[in-house]
């Protein structure tokens, strides 16, 4: 790839990362979407996943990395927006009652997946009745398929958090490679994990734990 091929991906990274910070005007303020409550609870919270796990400079030259290497094709700057509306409708529709939030923020989609109906405790193996709901993701995600795909894992307070680390990653990459399976480009995914860092909920009683062992997709688009 030549330097000014670089430079205009670059751009078009930064231009995308500014765009999330946006103001969305869709379904977010529909007084009758379920999630409502929840999004305003995550995004009020500041605590933030919705966003992507992913922040700075590295975010860009990650993103980068991953649209370059999945040849990812950049969409229209007016038509992000109704890209992303598309897809988060789409998303809404396979996943209802199947216990993932769909969350939006600006021009990016995060889809919580709890830990306890994607994985056992303690363990890095994907349920097998969640892998039906993942179907319906990577059919969605390939879909639409203009976008960089972060794969990020979380965990509760409770053991080490050398030991969380690692089961975070492990769970990540456990989500990513089913979704690779399933035909999303591998290429196109960052896997991360946050350990036991990026809690959404108090570590203090069980049920705010288990809302922090989780994994999270975050669906960023590619702007042109």
């Amino acid at each position: 790839m030549n330097k000014l091929a670089a430079s205009a991906i670059c751009t078009a990274l930064a231009t995308t990362l500014l765009a999330s910070c946006a103001t969305y005007t869709g379904q977010t303020n529909d007084p009758n979407d379920p999630n409502r409550t929840k999004r305003g609870a995550l995004i009020g919270a500041g605590i933030g996943a919705v966003a992507g796990l992913l922040s700075g400079g590295d975010a860009v030259e990650r993103r980068q990395r991953a649209m370059v290497g999945a040849g990812v094709g950049a969409i229209a700057g007016g038509a992000v927006g109704a890209y992303q509306d598309r897809q988060e409708a789409a998303l809404r529709r396979e996943l209802a009652g199947s216990g993932v939030d769909v969350v939006r923020q600006g021009d990016n989609i995060t889809l919580n997946m709890p830990g306890n109906i994607t994985f056992a405790f303690d363990s890095a193996n994907l349920q097998p009745q969640f892998r039906p709901v993942l179907d319906n993701v990577a059919q969605t995600l390939n879909e639409y398929n203009q976008t960089v795909i972060e794969v990020a894992g979380h965990t509760d307070s409770v053991g080490s958090d050398s030991y969380n680390q690692q089961l975070s990653v492990q769970r990540a990459n456990s989500v990513a490679g089913y979704l690779s399976s399933r035909g999303v480009t591998q290429q196109r995914m960052i896997v991360t994990g946050a350990g036991e860092t990026r809690p959404i909920a108090s570590n203090d009683t069980e049920a705010g734990r288990a809302q922090n062992r989780r994994v999270e997709i975050t669906i960023v688009p590619m702007q042109g």
